[in-house]
């Protein structure tokens, strides 16, 4: 199908002009040329097409996203899998070595994220991901070949590199893909992938730590068998995963149209490969980019420790090591629903906050439980263990904490920035939190076990007061728009749930202005930040 390109075109051109958004419009205006192009020919979808491209784009990209983010945390999960198999003993590691092969992978990613956002402004999001995996699992099959700490440290380190690309990628495609509305259980459905890890990485663990060889040690053997695994997903991904709406082939014009006018009510501006400084700035003066560095930071920090020294925690309540592996496979389960319960939660209440603050206390009662129950009474200490990792910690505040800086950020570039400052601050409390854990403080672990403590109730505090500053901000967009002429109240179009978007698509909301502007007038097709975009609505 051609068209030819329009007067609205050209009139959208000229309004991102004057905002100062000017260049890089060869990029930027693929998609605005496209649902122009495309407005006049195409009629108002309804709920029902809606709905059937939802479930085309959940059946291919959240798929593919829900399978790379395990393979992500399986091949980084994979050193806390083999500690209980000797990898200490075979690999000669003594004092804080172990700590060390924990915090450099995230040390790694710290240091990396800077780059991982300009190359996720720069590069197609869909091709950026499969190099990723590709590069990641080849870095974990060549780790197989280590057999002490400064090799095994190097490669930790390079593991590291590569995969501090799939956090900030995977939130720029839900970002890309759903509505806001959609994207809180979408993220919840990638970072379920946590639990569906600890069970398949258990049950694989489990059987391939029966494995007696001559040749390799036992780590050595499921190093090998994880990464070569996840370097044959990364061509499923290469062939598979479109790089936006509008290149995704296996979607037809009419679809591609719905997928793309679908996401203009998020205000969260189009991907434009176009690095801009000014939204690099707003970053750095944003006052929500620190408060999401400091929650996600408390919560990595305590998260990261008990992950690392999580299997060997265990250990120490007197289990042995086949049974320390097969506790993990519960563990999953109740992980894999606690994730999408909290999203469900939080996504009809539409108060992640008070979720957040709410799912701070059962890992703060897991860590008192530790820390105080005698290590004779192991189901306590399980049981506290449980709270304090599996159902909370990463189970609950964390994706939670992705999807609430994505929902209340726009503009490409600060996007992608935002996005990784938030994972500087998980990949910084990750360094951390394993170094407040050593082998030479078991089986108490207590200097650990307090400071996770201090983390979880200083996550939940955080958490309680960060809706008040974006009702502050809601209120001064609200005057911005009375002062431009526009309606002070509006509703949130991207956060209506199902039901109401059949109500919306039938009848445009009773008491409720119209609000579809058109492709040269709407905000939410240019490169605009949340701050300078009056129409952008903050959700709590």
């Amino acid at each position: 199908m051609t068209t030819r390109k329009s007067d609205d075109i050209q009139i959208a051109h000229d309004e991102n002009q004057d905002l100062g958004y000017g260049a890089g419009q060869e990029t930027y205006s693929k998609a605005v040329e496209f649902l122009a192009g495309h407005s006049s020919e195409q009629p108002d979808f309804t709920y029902e097409e809606e709905k059937a491209v939802l479930r085309r784009i959940d059946l291919r990209v959240l798929i593919l996203v829900l399978w790379a983010y395990f393979f992500q945390q399986l091949d980084k999960s994979t050193l806390s899998y083999v500690s209980i198999f000797g990898i200490a003993d075979d690999a000669h590691l003594v004092g804080l070595q172990y700590s060390w092969l924990g915090s450099i992978l995230y040390l790694a990613q710290l240091v990396m994220q800077p780059l991982a956002a300009l190359v996720l402004v720069k590069l197609p999001t869909g091709k950026v991901l499969a190099s990723a995996i590709f590069l990641w699992g080849s870095s974990l099959v060549i780790m197989s070949s280590c057999t002490n700490f400064p090799s095994l440290l190097g490669l930790r380190f390079v593991l590291g590199s590569f995969e501090s690309l799939i956090a900030p990628c995977c939130v720029a495609i839900t970002q890309m893909w759903w509505r806001r509305s959609e994207q809180t259980l979408r993220v919840s459905y990638w970072s379920a992938m946590n639990g569906v890890t600890s069970i398949i990485g258990s049950l694989l663990t489990y059987g391939l730590g029966h494995i007696h060889s001559t040749v390799l040690y036992r780590y050595q053997t499921i190093f090998m068998f994880c990464g070569l695994l996840t370097v044959a997903y990364s061509f499923l991904v290469f062939w598979l995963m479109p790089d936006s709406p509008v290149d995704a082939k296996y979607l037809n014009e009419r679809e591609k149209f719905i997928a793309t006018e679908r996401l203009r009510a998020n205000q969260m501006g189009i991907v434009t490969q176009k690095w801009r400084w000014d939204h690099v700035l707003e970053v750095a003066l944003d006052l929500k980019t620190y408060c999401w560095f400091c929650a996600i930071l408390s919560i990595s920090i305590a998260s990261g420790g008990i992950t690392t020294f999580g299997s060997l925690i265990v250990k120490s309540f007197g289990y042995s090591s086949f049974e320390t592996i097969l506790f993990n496979i519960p563990f999953g389960v109740v992980q894999v629903i606690a994730i999408i319960g909290a999203g469900w939660i939080a996504t009809r209440t539409q108060r992640k906050g008070l979720v957040i603050s709410g799912l701070s206390i059962l890992p703060a009662i897991g860590a008192i439980l530790m820390l105080t129950v005698p290590r004779k009474q192991k189901g306590v200490l399980l049981f506290g263990y449980y709270l304090a990792l599996q159902v909370s910690t990463l189970a609950g505040i964390t994706p939670m904490l992705y999807a609430w800086q994505a929902q209340n950020t726009a503009g490409d570039t600060k996007k992608k920035c935002t996005s990784g400052v938030v994972f500087v601050g998980m990949c910084a409390g990750n360094v951390i939190g394993p170094l407040l854990f050593s082998t030479e403080d078991a089986p108490l672990y207590r200097k650990g076990l307090i400071a996770d403590l201090a983390m979880f109730v200083t996550v939940g505090v955080l958490s309680g007061l960060i809706p008040i500053y974006l009702a502050y901000l809601n209120k001064k967009h609200e005057k911005m728009r009375v002062e431009l002429g526009k309606s002070g109240h509006v509703a949130d179009m991207s956060m209506l749930r199902k039901n109401q978007l059949k109500v919306n698509k039938a009848a445009e909301l009773e008491n409720v202005p119209e609000q579809k502007a058109s492709v040269a007038q709407d905000k939410g097709l240019l490169d605009v930040t949340d701050l300078k975009n009056e129409d952008f609505i903050y959700v709590y």
